[in-house]
């Protein structure tokens, strides 16, 4: 009876052990951190979802680009872009600098990511429209102040953008270029407004324009769009791209990247992934 009430206790103490080494080795897995702004541009909190290189110190002198990803939540592109960003940093690969990650978590997609349109069939697709001036507004005028004043920043940014974050990428990059410095845009929903976008003059076209852009389009086989029969997706942004290549300056670069494998659910990861390869060439070629 005494050699089973030891054995007991031993066992006992094994679990409770085990139970011990098991809550001290565990801990959650952080890849960033979560920041709230107030927006007076757009009267709402707005969720910014942070990822800092692994060697980030508030102490050094060290500073990185900013990569501003559009469709930001963590139920959306941040997780996967950050996941990108990270494996091109390791040191056997190196091929994009070691950069801030800003996801910027939506609210009302709809209305941030689209200019007002006279078309009742956008209307009845985004009934919030309308609001892409306000929200360039709040990147330009509290968004970019914030992360810059926060954290360590270069001067380099990078603005994401899949489908109406495309969109706002593409109205972004003809009425206030100067914003980022690499533009990458993805299946962007250029039949808004019959494709009004398309048929402007923008400022990068001209001979004046001096800020050094880059800019990577890509699409993958997507065929008509969710608004007018006349618009397929691949052919606007290919007509994006012959625009943008008619520039008349040499400070603009632009990127054409068709991936017929892909469609509007799948092309974003692998269309991010080839526009680093693209805007970071090895050796600088």
């Amino acid at each position: 009876m005494k050699t089973t009430v030891t054995v007991l206790l031993l066992t006992i103490m094994v679990l409770k052990t085990n139970a011990q080494i098991k809550s001290e080795s565990s801990k959650p897995l952080t890849i960033g951190t979560i920041e709230q702004l107030y927006s007076s541009v757009l009267g709402e909190n707005r969720i910014l979802n942070i990822y800092l290189p692994d060697d980030y110190n508030e102490k050094d002198t060290a500073r990185y680009p900013v990569i501003y990803v559009l469709d930001g939540s963590i139920d959306e592109d941040f997780l996967h872009i950050v996941g990108i960003v990270q494996y091109n940093n390791f040191p056997w690969i190196n091929r994009v600098p070691k950069s801030i990650v800003v996801g910027i978590a939506n609210v009302d997609r709809k209305r941030d990511f689209t200019s007002p349109t006279s078309f009742e069939i956008d209307k009845k697709h985004a009934p919030s429209s309308g609001g892409s001036a306000k929200f360039m507004d709040f990147i330009e005028e509290e968004l970019q102040p914030f992360i810059n004043k926060k954290f360590k920043t270069t001067e380099n940014k990078t603005i994401i953008g899949q489908s109406l974050a495309g969109l706002l990428a593409t109205e972004v990059l003809f009425s206030k270029p100067y914003l980022f410095d690499k533009y990458i845009i993805v299946s962007p929903s250029l039949w808004w407004n019959d494709g009004s976008l398309l048929r402007l003059t923008p400022e990068i076209l001209t001979e004046k324009y001096n800020h050094k852009t880059d800019i990577y389009i890509g699409v993958g086989k997507e065929g008509l769009t969710p608004g007018l029969d006349s618009h397929v997706m691949e052919v606007d942004a290919n007509l994006l791209f012959d625009k943008i290549k008619q520039r008349k300056n040499k400070n603009i670069s632009v990127y054409f990247d068709y991936l017929p494998n892909e469609n509007h659910a799948t092309v974003t990861h692998p269309a991010v992934f080839n526009a680093f390869r693209i805007l970071y060439p090895l050796n600088g070629n």
